[in-house]
């Protein structure tokens, strides 16, 4: 008896990802529960350095930025609720100097901009196709900050526009780097805040504006593009509310565990996979509390764990416990 309808996945032909990759990943807060899998598994990855951005305009405004070097300054920042913000990152980077608030973000510049050069990977998770749009400048914003809604208005992007913003995100990449692979996702988070029906809406708009991109690419030369099913994975494979957190709209660490083992099957190299369960073991043993600092097995099993983290720093040192 089968209990589940399973997505069908084929597994990439080339630029897997290895231990050498070097991976961006920008968007939704999903983007980041891969993230971190990568970081524990000691992957050379950088997320969300501008802090998690919810749509495909926010992604766009950041990588046209960072290839461009944009230098921030006083003009792009403002002061409220006792921090200073900008419209164009997370409340991650907020902070109560304007000085430091301008330092991070002009830091952040230079590290997406290093990272998008060098990058063999970039994931881009879209959480949404709703925006607000500053009524004083007419500008999209990344995150309102607290700011009054009455100084917003909201709006959801035509599949169009999105296609245009997606569109514009990978000629900026290919400009600067035209080796690395664009991998697209929907977030399975649930932005029921907009309205259950408005949420599907988004979604829907989110998936044909990514399918028309890669149909486009398709029928040119692939170009590196690529499609990952996150998003339908939660709403079909995982269909039950066991898989939701307590909120009932975001992933499970149960689901988030799930889609990243479907993400391994399609992305990760074969010689990864080895390598990631000798981190795994490493990572283990570093939680391990002993009865006996001192004992005898103590020490050994201390000496063991250091010979294990020298083996694997010497072909990958960039591997850091």
């Amino acid at each position: 008896m089968k209990l589940q309808t399973q997505i069908p996945l084929t597994k990439q032909s080339d630029n897997l990802i290895g231990y050498e990759s070097k991976i961006l990943l920008l968007g939704s807060c999903f983007v980041e529960n891969i993230g971190e899998k990568l970081s524990y598994f000691k992957f050379q990855n950088l997320q969300n350095p501008f802090g998690i951005l919810f749509h495909p305009k926010a992604i766009e405004t950041l990588i046209e930025n960072a290839v461009n070097k944009k230098s921030y300054s006083e003009k792009d920042i403002f002061f409220h609720n006792e921090q200073w913000h900008c419209f164009d990152s997370h409340s991650k980077l907020s902070a109560s100097s304007k000085e430091d608030l301008l330092n991070a973000l002009n830091n952040q510049v230079q590290s997406t901009n290093k990272q998008i050069h060098e990058s063999t990977h970039i994931i881009i998770t879209l959480g949404t196709a709703w925006v607000y749009r500053s009524m004083e400048t007419n500008n999209m914003v990344a995150n309102c900050h607290k700011v009054p809604q009455r100084q917003f208005k909201k709006e959801l992007l035509p599949v169009d526009d999105i296609i245009k913003s997606l569109d514009a995100i990978m000629g900026l990449i290919r400009r600067v780097n035209s080796k690395a692979s664009i991998i697209f996702t929907v977030s399975p988070v649930r932005h029921i805040k907009d309205g259950f029906i408005e949420n599907s809406q988004s979604k829907a708009h989110l998936m044909a504006a990514i399918h028309q991109i890669i149909n486009q690419q398709l029928s040119i030369d692939n170009h590196g593009l690529a499609y990952f099913p996150s998003y339908e994975i939660m709403m079909d494979e995982l269909r039950d509310y066991r898989f939701y957190a307590e909120d009932m709209i975001h992933p499970s660490q149960t689901a988030i565990n799930y889609i990243w083992e479907r993400f391994q099957q399609v992305w990760i190299s074969e010689k990864s996979l080895k390598i990631m369960a000798d981190v795994e073991g490493i990572q283990k043993a570093l939680q391990h509390k002993p009865f006996h600092l001192n004992s005898n097995a103590h020490q050994k099993f201390i000496l063991n764990l250091e010979k294990k983290k020298l083996e694997l720093q010497k072909v990958y040192s960039h591997i850091i416990f």
